[in-house]
């Protein structure tokens, strides 16, 4: 079974290569040698290398404490978190489905072996209570693939203590530049041994400032495909908001695909937009749960004690649980499904190789604007549309069209922001204030469809439906609230738009 560890260091560089007295830096009261420690790690990727173009690192590493297989996934500069898994000859079913998205059909093949020896030290409190890590390592790497090709070199290493301050390592590094110690300039041992190895440099390049309309739809689109690759492991490990921020980006970019249509040939992106579309209906399974069991919830736990009659809150946790694991275990077969990867591919080719139109080569500043302008038309004919309709089931139905034209619309003007500026940066924040106030809407909906199927399921087992139906008009009322306010809202909207 697969652990993960967040994992906050600092690596540095230095002429001679010794660590500098580090007591009195920080708190530190003392400094501990532990001894050497004989490192050999072997580095897995695609022949490609898809992993180190992702910034991601998988090793098999035998010596030190915790020899075994180690994914890294990056979180921030100097932050990684750690997947961790027993030692065995092949890489464990766990970590491999943590880089399917990545890797797909490709096979996973040693790429670089690193043998460190590792001179180890601990900082220490005045209760001896462990600070951080620092080591020297003196790294040999041997490329295993291409032509081959050997390098060394010596590194310090700082590597925070579980739960530590990160403040603390700002205080270390200028204690160490103080010395003369220099930041390494690459980011991992693995980066560097397949730069001095005649590899290509670990990590994303970059790319070129847009410029044309297309550029910045496709830069947009680059921007949430790399998004959707990013959250997938964190899907599969149940991190909180992942399902949610990968549903979005794939939102997104359906949308991208939907709005300009005059840069990007809709005959061939089309069937990618339904794509997309599918693979968004999928995640939202658990989404969509997992919102209505916090409204509900937080609606349960406002009722005065005496208004709970009967099981309420045991039947609403067991219907959440039950549809939490059920959604789970689907969203993650969707993830390894044929479909999804070849979804993945079909992005991957169609960014690589454009559809692009004649106003693809157009002025942003003219092209993306239209495109705004007229996605902001139908927002304004579907809110117009459901302020006509009396309350009631025709008028959800017309507002949650609304909400989500209004949804398109601020992704649009999310994609022409760096051509548009301010005004397309008003107009997304506008149409995230209008989505805002219809998704509560939406919600109360669904809310309410779902108590009633829950009123149902305690009547037949005998239990009182009377909280259920304070909760629904309490839907009931949230729910007119909102067409209340929209048409103040709308009219603010519209007044202020300048795209």
């Amino acid at each position: 079974m697969a652990d993960a560890k967040r994992e906050i260091e600092r690596k540095y560089e230095s002429d001679d290569s010794g660590l500098p007295d580090l007591t009195g830096t920080g708190g530190v009261a003392d400094v501990l040698d532990k001894g050497m420690v004989d490192l050999d790690a072997t580095y897995y990727d695609t022949a490609d290398q898809r992993l180190a173009a992702a910034a991601l690192t998988l090793r098999r590493r035998t010596g030190g404490s915790d020899a075994g297989w180690h994914l890294k996934l990056p979180v921030a500069p100097g932050v990684r978190d750690e997947i961790r898994a027993p030692l065995s000859d092949t890489v464990p079913d766990e970590i491999a489905a943590l880089v399917r998205s990545r890797v797909r059909c490709a096979e996973l093949v040693p790429v670089v072996r690193l043998r460190s020896a590792r001179d180890v030290r601990h900082l220490v409190d005045i209760d001896g209570a462990l600070l951080a890590e620092a080591s020297v390592d003196t790294v040999t790497a041997e490329r295993l693939i291409g032509k081959g090709g050997s390098t060394q070199w010596t590194e310090i290493e700082v590597e925070l203590a579980d739960d530590g301050d990160p403040a603390f390592l700002d205080q270390v590094d200028k204690r160490l530049r103080k010395a003369g110690v220099r930041p390494s300039k690459s980011p991992s041992k693995l980066a560097r041994a397949l730069e001095q190895t005649g590899g290509r440099r670990a990590g994303p390049g970059r790319r070129a400032k847009p410029v044309t309309a297309g550029d910045h739809v496709l830069a947009y689109l680059r921007e949430h495909r790399d998004a959707i690759l990013a959250y997938d492991p964190g899907v599969r490990r149940d991190v909180p908001d992942s399902v949610h921020q990968m549903r979005v980006a794939t939102r997104r970019m359906r949308s991208t695909f939907r709005t300009f249509g005059t840069v990007l040939d809709p005959g061939v992106t089309g069937s990618i937009a339904a794509e997309l579309k599918w693979l968004a209906g999928e995640l939202g399974l658990d989404r969509d749960q997992e919102v209505l069991a916090e409204r509900l919830t937080a609606a349960l736990e406002d009722l005065p004690p005496a208004l709970i009659l009967g099981p309420v809150h045991e039947r609403l946790t067991t219907w959440s649980n039950t549809r939490h694991g059920s959604a789970r275990d689907h969203i993650i077969a969707t993830l390894d499904s044929d479909r999804h990867l070849a979804l993945l591919d079909t992005l991957d080719a169609v960014l690589a190789d454009p559809p692009l139109l004649k106003k693809a080569a157009g002025k942003p500043q003219k092209v993306l604007a239209k495109a705004v302008h007229k996605d902001l038309a139908k927002v304004s004919r579907l809110v117009t549309e459901a302020l006509d309709l009396p309350p009631g089931q025709e008028r959800d139905v017309a507002v949650h069209e609304a909400r989500k034209k209004a949804k398109r619309t601020r992704y649009a003007a999310e994609a022409a922001i760096p051509a548009l500026g301010g005004s397309a940066r008003s107009l997304a924040k506008s149409m995230k204030s209008l989505t805002s106030l219809l998704g509560d809407h939406q919600d109360s909906v669904m809310a309410r469809r779902t108590l009633c199927e829950l009123s149902e399921t305690a009547h037949e087992a005998g239990e009182s439906a009377f909280t259920y139906g304070l909760l629904y008009g309490h839907e009931e009322r949230r729910a007119a609230a909102v067409e209340a306010e929209l048409p103040g809202l709308w009219e603010e909207i519209t007044s202020g738009v300048s795209v």
